[in-house]
């Protein structure tokens, strides 16, 4: 603009100097004519018009000159002079940007944050990648770049970089809840020993507890294995007392054994004196060994004729279970827990051991204890059956538990009788939680409810830093292979220009992009999403532990969309029409309303209450998806004994003398041609002819021609093989260890 106005200036001035000089010619002219002229025309105007004397009518000419040659140079050398001249409004200049020479740089800096740092737009930032091997289609502002792309960018743009310093951040005060120091020798009382029985499944765990307390837990369980964990408090007639916990036999289980053992004091193995040790049996042993447990031996089944009691204890010695006939210091009791045989020499030997072992606790303070099982109550609301460790448990304690707490507002025992208060070693029912903890949660007691709320929410932070600190090392790998993979696929295209290589890859690449929704859908059609409910935290942790066992994923992929507690509801039947799901239960229920809504929708619900067989079930879904495969079955073969050539019309076509050596040849079927047992061809046959007429199935021993569908030279020796085809249903190669 300021440019525009001086040629603007500069071509006025220009015209003001001719406009002066032709002026200057007009007044030599005008000159010239006055002077012919008489003088006697030449008059002067009366004074009285213009006082003062005579006036002329404007100055003379010599005088206008002078003066309009005086302006015009005081006009060019006002014009001339910098900052002066004629009172024109100017646009103030614009002073050049001065540039940053240091950038502050930080790792995991995003693309917005670096051009803002460099005080540059985010296209320069581009421009700066375009040779890396950065994949700029994928690149957003708050895409994350690598420590040597931000260097490459601040050195491209003609800078320097300097790491900015660390901001230190206010550490958050640590919140938790812990356990208490060990108390004072002086406080300590006897408590009762708290007892798990172990073992294989069916070796009579759960009959072994039915005849110490009387009761028919094992009649009532589904296929007559224990799928939870029992917690029981029995009364022996000695006036002792025990509590038992009853862990799941069935390898499914195995968590909620290794649980059952961390907070036991004295286990109880259980062997079948006919059956020997088993695969729970060992796993039991090893439960055992890590919790640092002593190991008491139940040889049971000894009444049956085929019992091998010593074959057992042999056995066991393999597994560094040495009873105390063989040198060691393992009880060994045989029983029969069907016939209520030598029970009280089992309890003598658990309370003799339990003496020895000095159990003792703090019944005074903060309450400590365990979860060992949670479950949804629909009139309670949360539940959890747990063993309480220190202290005494008392309506209107505030308790801790995993990511939930609770204001305990009703005690039960296993019997379904409201307690007043809970001692250590005692299990408890436990009604008043917010949500459910799972099983085997640490349970704490703190002073109040706020104080809950400040464990809860610290507890859910530290959750939460571990969760993003796992996500930004999967980020990273996921950085790293992309920079890999673009890495390679610029082999070969170092001396292209970026526009040049990005047309490139994209022809290599159309192939593959044009089969990328083929291949989506191959994907979810061999997906087989699955909603999991359980009665119980245990049960639902015990298939969640049998799945993460798939290993079929080439074959159909298991997509696990939820899990919980509770009955089936009309939000599991929701997820599973959006996922195209189906909807397993374990010992819960599903409405009618629900069966009803899951009906209308096409959702199938399956429920069962043996876990291997809802595993059964889910394999028989798994191999559902997979497509059928094709299997040959050969319905006939014969043998090439002469060739020979057959002219119809123009065109001569190959002929096979053959003789059907097993089965027979079918026309309507498929053939194979072998040589050398090689198949070198395979379609349909055109002509089949015995004797010259035409036939449409030769049986064994006879002799034919054939001619193929596609002109073969056959020769002698050859072989003709006639099959079809079946359709047969695949299935899922995964044992999950039933």
């Amino acid at each position: 603009m300021v440019n525009l106005k001086k040629k603007m200036n500069r071509g006025m001035l220009l015209k003001l100097e001719n406009l002066v000089q032709f002026h200057g010619a007009c007044c030599q002219l005008h000159s010239l004519c006055c002077s012919q002229a008489p003088r006697t025309q030449r008059k002067l105007l009366p004074s009285s018009t213009y006082p003062g004397g005579a006036a002329q009518l404007g100055p003379s000419h010599w005088q206008r000159d002078t003066f309009i040659s005086a302006a015009l140079l005081q006009y060019r050398l006002l014009a001339t002079k910098k900052g002066k001249g004629p009172k024109t409004e100017k646009l103030s200049p614009v002073k050049p940007k001065q540039e940053k020479q240091e950038v502050e740089i930080w790792l995991k800096m995003t693309v917005a944050e670096l051009a803002d740092a460099m005080d540059k737009d985010i296209d320069h930032v581009y421009e700066a990648l375009l040779h890396t091997d950065v994949d700029l289609d994928s690149l957003e502002p708050d895409s994350v770049l690598n420590e040597a792309s931000i260097k490459d960018v601040v050195k491209k743009c003609g800078m320097k970089f300097k790491w900015a310093k660390l901001k230190e951040e206010k550490v958050r005060e640590n919140k938790d809840a812990v356990k208490r120091p060990p108390a004072d020798a002086a406080s300590l009382v006897p408590r009762s020993p708290v007892v798990t029985i172990m073992g294989h499944v069916d070796h009579g765990k759960t009959t072994l507890l039915d005849q110490l307390r009387e009761t028919q837990v094992a009649a009532m369980e589904a296929g007559g294995i224990t799928q939870h964990i029992g917690a029981f408090h029995v009364h022996l007639p000695s006036g002792e007392k025990i509590t038992f916990l009853d862990t799941p036999g069935h390898a499914a289980f195995s968590a909620i054994r290794a649980r059952g053992a961390h907070v036991t004091d004295i286990v109880i193995l259980v062997v079948a004196a006919e059956d020997g040790v088993m695969n729970q049996t060992i796993e039991s042993i090893h439960h055992a060994k890590s919790a640092k447990v002593p190991i008491i031996l139940a040889i049971n089944k000894c009444d049956k004729p085929e019992a091998d009691p010593e074959r057992v204890k042999r056995e066991l010695l393999a597994h560094d279970v040495i009873c105390e006939e063989y040198g060691g210091d393992v009880q060994s009791v045989k029983i029969s827990a069907l016939k209520g045989e030598n029970l009280m020499e089992l309890a003598e030997a658990t309370v003799a051991l339990a003496e020895v072992m000095e159990l003792k606790a703090d019944p005074k303070g903060l309450v400590e204890g365990t979860v060992i099982e949670s479950r949804t109550d629909k009139g309670k609301g949360p539940v959890t059956t747990a063993i309480i460790q220190r202290g005494t448990l008392k309506n209107g304690c505030v308790l801790v538990a995993g990511n939930s707490w609770a204001k305990v507002r009703l005690m039960y025992d296993e019997n379904g009788r409201a307690l007043k208060a809970a001692a250590p070693s005692m299990p408890v029912q436990i009604v008043g939680w917010r949500e459910l903890p799972s099983a085997g949660d640490e349970i704490l007691e703190v002073e109040s409810e706020q104080r809950a709320h400040e464990v809860v929410e610290w507890r859910r932070y530290t959750e939460g830093q571990k969760k993003l600190e796992q996500d930004m090392e999967v980020i990273e790998a996921k950085q790293k292979e992309h920079r890999e993979s673009y890495k390679k696929g610029l082999e070969g295209l170092e001396g292209l220009t970026w526009r040049q290589r990005k047309r490139a890859q994209y022809k290599a690449n159309k192939q593959l992009m044009a089969t990328r929704p083929k291949e989506r859908m191959e994907s979810d059609s061999l997906t087989y999403p699955v909603i999991i409910k359980g009665d119980v935290d245990g049960s639902v942790e015990a298939i969640l532990s049998v799945i993460d066992t798939y290993d079929a994923d080439n074959q159909c992929e298991l997509d696990l969309v939820h899990f919980g507690v509770g009955d089936v509801s009309e939000n599991d039947v929701s997820l599973a029409e959006t996922f195209k799901g189906t909807v397993y239960g374990f010992n819960v229920h599903a409405h009618k309303a629900i069966q009803q809504l899951a009906t209308k929708k096409g959702i199938e619900i399956k429920l069962h209450n043996i876990i291997y067989r809802l595993i059964d079930d889910l394999k028989d879904g798994l191999s559902s998806k997979l497509p059928p495969a094709v299997e040959e079955n050969v319905i006939g073969e014969a043998i090439v004994l002469a060739t020979f050539d057959v002219t119809i019309g123009k065109k001569k076509v190959p002929v096979a003398g053959c003789r059907v050596q097993k089965g027979h040849l079918d026309k309507k079927l498929k053939f194979k041609l072998c040589r050398h047992g090689d198949i070198i061809w395979e379609g349909s046959l055109t002509s089949l002819k015995h004797h010259k007429n035409d036939v449409q199935s030769v049986k064994t021993g006879v002799e034919c021609g054939l001619s193929l569908d596609k002109e073969m030279e056959f020769m002698v020796g050859d072989e003709i093989i006639c099959y079809e085809e079946k359709e047969i249903s695949q299935k899922i190669s995964w044992d999950p260890g039933f």
